[in-house]
């Protein structure tokens, strides 16, 4: 599926990821799915959101804060590396020695997994870019995606607290891909 992705929707789903290992999660919601969205520079979802009124430093706060009301843990991976390290797989040393031979950060473990919600995101993905007669998806259709999946998880959440009104934010994105259609 990644295949169809634009450059710019990969970068997204990367920055993704990115946010949940930043937070200490060891998962990816729609919550870091929308913060890829909103840090993915000269994409048309950042743009999108900024005209909105979202920002990517108020959205990390925002979904910090629902994330730490709800319990949600910043566990590092610690569980998967505690895992390995009862069977003598040092996980730090191995992150070091990457470090050294390929550069600073070029070791992530673990790599979070998506959340069934985030899955249902990237699946509505292909149904926006589909519906709007496009090949290949970006940024705009992750963004549909998340607007349309139904419950959004926390990602409908944080715009939700932001005082984004889900409507008027597809609006704003057809307006930019498929003038004619909001």
């Amino acid at each position: 599926m990644f295949e169809f992705f634009t450059e710019r929707a990969k970068q997204a789903i990367v920055a993704s990821q990115d946010e949940a290992i930043a937070l200490g999660h060891d998962f990816i919601g729609t919550e870091h799915i929308l913060l890829g969205l909103a840090a993915t520079e000269d994409s048309t979802a950042r743009e999108a959101l900024m005209a909105r009124g979202v920002e990517v430093e108020r959205l990390r706060a925002e979904t910090v804060r629902i994330l730490e009301a709800a319990g949600v843990a910043s566990t590092g991976g610690r569980p998967a590396k505690d895992a390995l390290a009862s069977i003598g797989i040092d996980v730090e040393e191995i992150k070091r020695q990457a470090d050294t031979a390929f550069g600073p950060g070029a070791f992530q473990y673990p790599r979070p997994a998506y959340t069934p919600r985030a899955k249902k995101v990237l699946e509505a993905t292909l149904g926006e870019a589909r519906a709007l007669g496009h090949e290949r998806f970006g940024t705009e259709h992750m963004l549909l995606g998340l607007l349309a999946a139904g419950d959004g998880g926390r990602g409908a959440e944080v715009l939700a607290a932001l005082a984004v009104d889900p409507a008027g934010l597809r609006e704003e994105v057809l307006a930019r891909v498929a003038p004619g259609a909001a």
